[in-house]
Formats: C-alpha cells, structure tokens, sequence
C-alpha cells in the first residue's frame, strides 16, 4: 500500500475517463467523486471501481453521453430516466433536483430508473447535507444476495443511506443490506486480513471470517440476518413502484453488469420548514453528547456518531495523501495511458 496525493489520483482517473470515451466535463466530475470516496476510506467504490467503470462503458453498459429525461412531475414527487447515462452524474443530478423541491414544498422526491451504479451512495447523502438537507436515498441491484434461509442468492444488497446537516460534522450512515458489502470484502482480501465478524459462509456451509471464501459462494450474510434480508427486499420493491422501473428479479433478466438499469430513490427534506435552527442544533448537540458519554466495550474504545470516522480518515488522507493498493492503482494509470 502506498499513498497518492488527491490531486494525482483526481488526474489519472480523469484521464483514464476520458481515453474511454467520456467527455472531458463529465470526466472531471466522475474523478471527483472516485477520489473523495477513497479519501474519506471508501476504498471499494473510489479508485478500486475505476476498472470495472471503464470497462462497462467500453462495453456498452454505460452510455457516457446520456443525461436524465423527465418522466413524470407530480409536485413534490419527480420520475426520470437515467437512460443508462454514468450513475454518479444521474444521481448528483437526482438529489440536487430533490433538494431544489424541498426549497420550495418543504420535501422533494425524485425516483430515477434505468439507471447505472451510483459507486459509493453515502455521496449524495453528503450532498445533500453539505446543502442543509435531511436526506434519504437507496438504489435496488442485481441478486447479489441470499435471502435469510436460502443457500443461493435472490435479493439485492440495496445500499441505504440517510444523512443529517450539522455544523460539528454531518450525521450520515451509509449501509449495504450485508454484514458487509462487496467491496469491503475485496479490500480485506486485498491487504490480506480477516474481517472483524463473520460475513458469510464458505463452500461447506461454515460461517466465516475470511473474504475470499465469502466472495466465492456469494453467501454474505444479511445485517441484522432476517432484518435486513427483509429491509433489501422492500427498498428493492418501494424503488420499482415509485420509479417506474425494473425489480431485482427483472435486473437480474438485464445481464447489463452491477446495477444496470437499476432504479434509484432520492429523498430531501428542509428541517427549517419544521423546525428552528436552536432547535435542530439542540437535538443533534444532546444526541452525539449522549452518545459520547456512553461506556465503550472495549478499554480504550470510542463510540462514534455515523459518519465522524469518514471525516477522521479523510482528515488524515487529505494531509498524508489517499492509501492505494499498489496493484489496482498500476492497473487504473495504464488505463490512463501513465
């Protein structure tokens, strides 16, 4: 592992971009967003998805020159098309139009279908609360996932995420519906580790620690195991009928690469159409107090807020420069023509 400037990483994934085929605007923005999410730890969907990016578009899955089309207007509930345009522009786009509503009525809500993976969804939590935004947001996926009680996979892994705007550092907590998610996985077995707590099951049925076996059988385990096996099933549902657009089952019939064609839900709320400022600082300010004051498990543990340790890790590569792994970040700079 080593460690790259923001900048550099920034430049050589723009580049690579933009030897795909995309747009040089488009390009900029894309690199962006890869680059914050492995300067905030999000290692899994920031540069390690450079690749496989590249290679949808190459392949057709993605269409770098399509942008969103309206679809529906009811008020303060917007339907739009991704058109398999780059999930992350369509998604940038989805919230900042959400966010516009809720200038307005107080809460906006955009459903956006045919869509393409939006890499790390906790972005566009984020962004919305940089705006002074409550915000909630989830996308549907491929079967990546066994139902609670099942063997082989049939849910999706439906990353969910809901974020606060607070002045100390927003509250955000960005989820997959597994113990943990794919990409979690691929970092742990890139560095050789073993995850914390069992994540899945091996071959034999055994649950365990190590990733590579997890990553084979495709048996991750659902957070919360019937709970969230449950919770992936219903956002998978509630984003089709509110989007207009594909269920797992039908993603699934696609065969267009992670997330293709998926559908996404993006909701923003103004807290100071309800309430006054002295009153949302005061809840957040008891709330992340209480928590502080809590007794960790562990000597010398700390509790966390969701979202604080996302600010530490960028606080740290911002100043030290962004971890890589040596073998992906060769791979992205010869897509780059470095």
């Amino acid at each position: 592992m080593t460690r790259v400037s923001f900048e550099e990483m920034k430049a050589t994934i723009k580049a690579a971009f933009e030897k795909a085929g995309m747009p040089v605007e488009k390009s900029e923005i894309c690199a962006r967003i890869h680059t914050e999410s492995s300067r905030d730890g999000v290692y899994s969907h920031g540069l390690n998805r450079v690749e496989r990016f590249v290679d949808y578009i190459k392949k057709g899955w993605v269409d770098v020159h399509a942008e969103p089309t309206l679809e529906k207007n009811l008020g303060s509930l917007e339907v739009y098309n991704g058109n398999l345009g780059p999930g992350i522009l369509n998604a940038l786009f989805s919230m900042n139009r959400a966010t516009e509503i809720a200038e307005n009525m107080g809460l906006g809500l955009v459903a956006l279908n045919n869509t393409t993976h939006w890499m790390r969804g906790g972005t566009y939590g984020w962004q919305a609360a940089e705006k002074g935004y409550v915000a909630i947001c989830w996308t549907n996926t491929e079967s990546c996932m066994p139902a609670w009680g099942a063997k082989t996979i049939g849910i999706g892994n439906n990353p969910f995420i809901m974020a606060v705007p607070r002045k100390e550092g927003h509250i955000v907590l960005d989820m997959a519906m597994s113990q943990y998610s794919y990409g979690k996985l691929q970092v742990t077995r890139l560095k050789n580790e073993k995850l914390p707590y069992p994540g899945g099951y091996d071959k034999e049925g055994n649950l365990t620690d190590v990733p590579g076996p997890i990553e084979e059988t495709m048996r991750i385990l659902p957070t919360g195991y019937w709970k969230g096996s449950g919770l992936s099933i219903l956002l998978d549902i509630i984003s089709a009928l509110l989007s207009n657009g594909l269920s797992t089952a039908e993603i699934d019939k696609a065969g267009v690469g992670s997330c293709g064609r998926c559908n996404q839900v993006f909701i923003a709320i103004d807290p100071l159409k309800i309430s006054t400022q002295e009153f949302i600082d005061n809840v957040l300010d008891e709330t992340v107090k209480q928590l502080k004051a809590s007794v960790p498990a562990n000597e010398n543990g700390e509790i966390f807020y969701p979202g604080e340790q996302s600010l530490r890790t960028r606080t740290i590569n911002s100043e030290l420069g962004i971890l890589v792994d040596d073998g992906v970040w060769g791979n992205v700079k010869k897509l780059a023509g470095v």
